[in-house]
């Protein structure tokens, strides 16, 4: 059980190293099969996809001169907790005929879990967590609400046909992915963003899930919403005043790189600069890049603000003794700690970009391959 950011607690399934290599195996054998049936709003856990990409495709649909305005940000309650087996079993069954596979994707998912007690806990419904066929089985399973919306989107019609429809004050609307977590879009009203969270249900209620009434919303994009660590928002831009979609990280995630800063710079105080720099540097690193691709400068000079003013306290308690002189000499060369040829990473040197939509990504595997 490891906590989660709400306070709960999540269940976590880890295989032994035999599971854990018959599983990558079997992956190996499955991904190029069901990638070519996924659909193109899918990103999450899938090859040559990041999280970007989704991003870049919301930025895409809510600026001109599509405009989708209205948000159904929806969350799926335990949604790898849930999966019903059978619905889940049905899917991969339509496309896998060999019966081996079958049953070993059945015993994976029944295997259970070994508590600290030593007792096996039955797993009725679910993928386990830490498993590493359970993010393909999931999107297997999640792939039911890109099928519902696929087929939704074809039946509007070409441009034309959906412009008549707008025209007729009726709504259009996409879906963008990612894993368990994923937007709705709409072109239309509240009233049908509110329409559409039922057909969400719907859809998930075959498989076994639910949509979080506390953290399912419905918004406009110029009140912003939150997704995959960026808030995502319609603002007017300054000096012009034409109105446009900024991305930015959201406050959760600042205070979570924080909190991480904070407890590596509470500890270490035996060991030499150099090593606390080291440790340090992948997290800046990691977090930054991950974010660089949106408005994020003024954050990024504000981390690097933060961790300068942590790593001067963690120096400061390493040794009490010592003047303000003393550690300019030895460790801030131009107020920049340094031990050696070690510096701290410096997350305001690091060049902000927008991310390029990349349309349609290609699967790696053909359809030959994979039929």
């Amino acid at each position: 059980m490891i906590p989660k950011a709400s306070g709960k607690l999540r269940r976590l399934g880890i295989p032994t190293v035999a599971d854990r290599v018959v599983q990558a195996a079997l992956k190996l054998v499955l991904e190029p099969i069901f990638e070519v049936d996924f659909h193109p709003c899918s990103y999450g856990f899938r090859p040559k996809r990041r999280a970007q990409d989704a991003i870049a495709e919301i930025h895409l649909l809510t600026s001109p001169p599509r405009n989708y305005e209205w948000v159904l940000d929806a969350d799926i309650a335990a949604c790898f907790d849930n999966i019903d087996h059978t619905a889940l079993l049905g899917r991969v069954r339509r496309r896998v005929g060999d019966k081996r596979v079958l049953a070993l994707i059945k015993a994976f998912l029944k295997s259970g879990i070994l508590t600290e007690a030593g007792q096996t806990d039955a797993t009725e419904t679910g993928t386990p967590q830490g498993g590493i066929l359970s993010p393909l089985l999931a999107n297997i399973a999640l792939s039911v609400l890109d099928d519902h919306f696929t087929a939704a989107w074809s039946a509007m019609g070409d441009s034309s046909a959906r412009h008549r429809r707008r025209a007729r004050g009726e709504a259009t609307y996409r879906l963008v992915r990612y894993a368990d977590d994923f937007v709705v879009l709409v072109h239309g009203s509240k009233a049908h963003t509110e329409a559409l969270r039922d057909q969400v249900s719907a859809v998930l209620a075959p498989i076994g899930l639910r949509l979080s009434e506390e953290k399912s919303r419905i918004c406009h994009v110029e009140d912003g919403f939150d997704f995959l660590g960026f808030r995502i928002q319609r603002q007017p831009k300054r000096g012009s005043g034409k109105p446009t979609v900024y991305t930015w990280p959201t406050k959760k995630a600042l205070a979570s790189v924080k909190a991480t800063v904070r407890t590596v710079t509470r500890q270490g105080l035996h060991q030499p600069l150099a090593v606390l720099l080291y440790r340090l540097a992948p997290i800046l690193r990691g977090w930054t890049s991950y974010f660089r691709y949106g408005v994020s400068k003024a954050t990024f000079d504000y981390l690097r603000r933060f961790t300068w003013r942590r790593v001067l306290l963690w120096l400061r308690r390493k040794h009490r003794r010592a003047n303000w002189k003393w550690l300019l000499r030895h460790y801030l060369p131009r107020w920049w700690p340094q031990d050696g040829n070690v510096a701290l990473f410096d997350p305001g040197k690091v060049a902000v970009s927008r991310y390029r939509y990349r349309g349609n990504i290609a699967t790696p595997w053909s359809t030959t391959t994979a039929a």
